[in-house]
């Protein structure tokens, strides 16, 4: 179908990742002709979504209800350790991680919607699996997740895009790509439609309502020195480079009200040398977190963060934006022979940036841009805190901490002492930009005058006010999904209305 025969459609969703597929299939149960707008050509197309792991966080109190999402078998039933993940639990990470700031209502409706969501996809034909090998250590014998997650999208996030593009195509949802919505049409302040490009020709679709589910402004250098601050210009984007943060700019034309923390995002540690924007090949390969096993020295050769704070569930979002504030903007997490078996998958991709020793005196001199003599009393400092006394155990908060130092380490402090030494090289790779639009618990976007602005719902990145300073892994594709299902079906009951 080409975009210049699309003129109207009662459902306009911009966008083509998670939170913009959700919405748009949506929308279509509740009987709306649906357009699906995508900047991106169809290879690069599923925004930061098929960048991502494919994490979820769900609530789940017993077998039977995580069985909605995840198949469990009867074997597995009998090895495998899932725990539960209460609502209460889901409540109290969202309020720690975020310092008490995410909006009360929007997270009740994220944390109260969050199995049904995934369960509704799953009907749909959305596919998940257990994560074995990030979120679970064998224990005794049998496999014991930790930290509140268990399962994800299969395939990650090229998965997650893969199927659910092929679930819209199948419902004969027009996805239109590179073609990029570029201006909301607004008539007596209520949103009829978008101005929309293609092959450099922009045109009209008028609509009963539009959903923007485009994503946050993370790609964009500009906008990210803007509201980010200095030097997260510099930073590596770990996801499409489609992000410019075209939605941001066109809902606030339109009167949005801006929302969340807009000097804020999601950034871990990610490979120094990959490059600018993420490659679809290597995916989600250039994070490197197993960092609560390690210690991270700077430049300086000192380390400047507890590696053992929490789970790295709840530390990872956050701590891209302290490797970028290094000098150089960057850091080394080393580790010896004892917990190299522990370390993620994405350890061992080949485009890594790796360097390895027999004696941590060889270690130093090929930590590049490191003070190598500081880097050895670090170590030796390090090593003489660790409370050997207290057992190590990687499925827990151990509490195997250290003493005396000015950066303490919390838990699964161990001495760096036995050969072989492993250390990688990270640096900030930002995922997505927390500041976005003020929303209804119908994923309505509200107006500056604190009114919903007729026709215009908002999903996925565009939401603010969930996410402040970090945020628990496995929450954004879960949030994405949350609200683009009520945004679609909040869209197409709109668009009904005379």
């Amino acid at each position: 179908m080409r975009s210049k025969k699309v003129s109207d459609a009662d459902v306009v969703v911009v966008g083509a990742g998670n939170a913009a597929i959700c919405a748009a299939l949506s929308a279509q149960e509740q009987g709306a002709r649906v357009v699906v707008l995508e900047r991106a050509p169809e290879a690069e197309s599923g925004g930061n979504s098929f960048f991502t792991a494919g994490a979820t966080r769900f609530v789940f109190n017993n077998l039977a209800e995580l069985r909605e999402v995840l198949d469990v078998s009867e074997q597995e039933e009998r090895s495998v350790d899932y725990g539960i993940y209460t609502e209460e639990s889901f409540f109290d990470d969202m309020a720690r991680v975020t310092q008490f700031r995410c909006d009360p209502d929007l997270t009740e409706t994220l944390v109260k919607s969050s199995r049904r969501t995934l369960a509704w996809m799953k009907q749909k034909g959305v596919k998940f699996e257990p994560m074995y090998g990030r979120q679970a250590h064998k224990v005794d014998g049998r496999f014991k997740f930790f930290g509140g997650q268990v399962c994800a999208f299969w395939g990650g996030g090229a998965g997650l895009v893969a199927s659910l593009h092929k679930i819209a195509k199948d419902l004969d949802i027009a996805i239109l790509y590179e073609t990029p919505a570029v201006a909301l049409v607004q008539e007596n302040g209520r949103i009829v439609g978008v101005v929309a490009e293609a092959d450099g020709e922009r045109f009209e679709i008028r609509a009963g309502a539009v959903v923007l589910a485009c994503g946050g402004f993370e790609s964009n250098a500009e906008m990210r020195a803007r509201y980010l601050g200095p030097n997260w210009d510099l930073a590596k984007v770990r996801g499409t480079r489609f992000n410019m943060g075209d939605g941001h700019d066109m809902a606030l034309r339109a009167g949005a009200l801006p929302c969340g923390h807009w000097s804020g995002a999601h950034a871990v540690g990610w490979d120094m040398n990959a490059p600018t924007f993420g490659d679809r090949v290597v995916g989600d390969g250039f994070q490197k977190h197993s960092y609560p096993f390690s210690i991270m020295v700077n430049a300086n050769g000192e380390r400047f963060l507890d590696e053992g704070a929490d789970f790295r569930n709840f530390t990872y979002a956050k701590y891209g934006l302290d490797v970028l504030k290094q000098p150089g903007m960057f850091a080394w997490q080393v580790y010896d022979a004892k917990v190299i078996p522990l370390l993620r998958d994405e350890y061992r991709i080949r485009q890594v940036t790796k360097v390895e020793a027999s004696s941590l005196e060889e270690l130093a001199g090929k930590l590049e841009g490191v003070n190598q003599q500081r880097f050895l009393e670090t170590v030796k400092e390090f090593n003489a805190a660790v409370r050997a006394e207290v057992p190590f155990s990687s499925v827990v908060k151990d509490g195997r901490g250290t003493r005396g130092l000015a950066v303490p380490k919390s838990n699964w402090a161990n001495t760096i002492d036995t050969p072989p030494f492993q250390a990688y090289a990270v640096t900030c790779g930002i995922t997505f930009t927390f500041g976005g639009l003020k929303v209804s618990t119908n994923a309505a976007v509200q107006s500056v005058a604190g009114k919903n602005i007729p026709g215009l719902y908002a999903a996925g990145e565009m939401i603010g006010g969930l996410f402040y300073f970090n945020y628990p892994s496995g929450t954004g594709l879960v949030s994405g999904a949350v609200f683009g299902r009520i945004a679609g079906a909040g869209a197409a009951q709109f668009a009904r209305k005379p």
